[in-house]
């Protein structure tokens, strides 16, 4: 007992050491929104069964965030920085139950120091809460299999239909349990049993809404989910190429040499499949793992697709190797943690060696000079408020929207498929005759000022960010709208 509380309460202090300074580094870093959490925010604001690319869960959480803490970065950011700790503790629980208190703490301790997890714990992002009810599912679903009844059966279904509203990509959990029921003689007993089809009806129930809401706007976030992963798309084809760059960025996500050890391990699966605590973990990772790579060399499948399986994966690495490879797992997460340190503190490297940011070698890029672009369009936006703000694309409306909050905005939209969830929900069919502020990447804008009685340059808001890396956009007043 005293071990087991003295590695929770070791592993707790680490997660919570690492959460705090995960907050501070986002301070220290001085970066803005990126345009997905700014996107994100915005779907909070006006919260609903879907949005066009993601379920909504990740809009009903950064919703309750900011309602408590307001709508600073921080505030937005939260959600994952809190998730990802509560996903170690239950990998902690995860590796206690399949096998000793020490694998528990290793798998605990590996999830945080994970690179895929120290980037991603600089913002808000979907695979937060996928992770979480990806672990609280296997965790159901274990303690289900070990006891008659219904309790964690329902559990397990529940977390499931989170998992759904959250990403769509928990839809993988239902094969790999299929499989551990099926290829299990001592559990394939549930397949005839009404526990495990009652959890699936309850997860489909809860992604109903969802479902509903994607067919009353003609499936949108199906249709983006076909579109980035190529699926009935004529280019299709072999990219071994792409398929080395998705099992590198595997790799990496885990860490170099904790990912040494996972191919390692791998390589060992015939043996492994043996022992039930890892063929159960083999279970949860090799599908999906074989899945997205087919992916990758047929298509597109980019490196965080495949997440999930690093929730057996740091189980299955210290079960096999803590007892003989221990030196291996320490190695492993102190190279994690040094390399998520230089890269928190690159920006503090390079000035202290002399070397200039540019935009080539500063990683944050894509979050700075975001809210002094939107404080440079705000004047003109005060000097006409009876004008509707419109922007170019969704990068440029995300951030307008979270920095100056204006009356009215809408994505320009002249016909076809929706590209966004702004195209989707905004229109100006129905604004003939208002005044619209446009703001543009381009210096002139012909085909768009032409549906207009008039237009008008108002001026030019330059951010200078490196010597090779500025913002700039041009804000044109559009009079009296004729229609598309």
């Amino acid at each position: 007992m005293t071990d087991n509380r003295s590695c929770a309460a070791t592993l707790a202090v680490i997660a919570a050491i690492l959460t705090a300074y995960r907050l501070w580094v986002i301070h220290h870093l001085g970066i803005d929104l990126y345009v997905d959490e700014a996107y994100y925010w915005g779907w909070s604001q006006n919260l609903d069964w879907g949005y066009f690319s993601k379920p909504p869960v990740i809009a009903a959480l950064i919703a309750a965030s900011t309602a408590i803490f307001g709508n600073g970065i921080i505030a937005i950011k939260l959600p994952s920085l809190l998730i990802y700790p509560a996903t170690a503790a239950v990998l902690y629980v995860l590796g206690k139950r399949l096998y000793s208190v020490r694998v528990g703490f290793w798998a605990g301790l590996g999830f945080m120091s994970m690179p895929l997890v120290s980037a991603l714990g600089l913002f808000v992002s979907t695979d937060a809460p996928l992770l979480l009810c990806w672990s609280l599912a296997l965790l159901f679903l274990l303690r289900a299999l070990e006891r008659d009844g219904w309790r964690d059966w329902l559990a397990c279904g529940a977390t499931i239909g989170v998992g759904l509203m959250s990403k769509y990509t928990m839809a993988a959990f239902l094969p790999s349990a299929l499989l551990l029921l099926a290829l299990d003689p001592q559990q394939r007993r549930w397949l005839a049993r009404p526990q495990p089809w009652v959890a699936v009806l309850l997860a489909c129930a809860i992604l109903a809404p969802n479902l509903y809401w994607n067919w009353t706007h003609d499936f949108p976030t199906f249709r983006h989910t076909a579109d980035i992963t190529r699926v009935g798309h004529g280019e299709r084809g072999w990219h071994p190429a792409q398929l080395g760059e998705f099992i590198g960025a595997q790799w990496l996500s885990l860490g170099p040499v904790l990912g040494i050890l996972l191919i390692w391990a791998l390589l060992k699966a015939p043996k492994l499949w043996r022992q039930p605590a890892h063929r159960t973990l083999l279970i949860f990772i090799v599908p999906l793992l074989a899945l997205v790579s087919a992916q990758a060399l047929t298509g597109r499948a980019n490196g965080n697709w495949a997440a999930p399986i690093f929730v057996a994966a740091c189980l299955l690495v210290p079960a096999v190797f803590v007892a003989e490879r221990r030196r291996w797992l320490v190695a492993g997460v102190a190279v994690n943690l040094v390399a998520s340190v230089g890269a928190y503190h690159w920006p503090d490297i390079a000035h202290a060696t002399g070397i200039e940011l540019t935009a080539k070698n500063d990683p944050y890029k894509r979050a700075r000079g975001w809210l002094h672009l939107a404080d440079g369009v705000r004047p003109f936006v005060d000097e006409h408020p009876g004008s509707i703000l419109v922007a170019e694309d969704r990068e440029l409306i995300a951030h307008l929207v979270y920095r100056l909050h204006p009356a009215e905005y809408a994505a320009w939209h002249p016909g076809g498929t929706p590209i966004d969830h702004y195209e989707l929900v905004t229109t100006l069919a129905d604004k003939r005759g208002r005044d619209m502020l446009y703001v543009s990447r381009k210096p002139d804008i012909p085909a768009i000022a032409e549906r207009f009685a008039s237009s008008e340059k108002l001026g030019k808001v330059v951010v200078p960010i490196h010597k090779d890396f500025k913002r700039e956009v041009y804000v044109f007043l559009l009079k009296d709208f004729k229609g598309y």
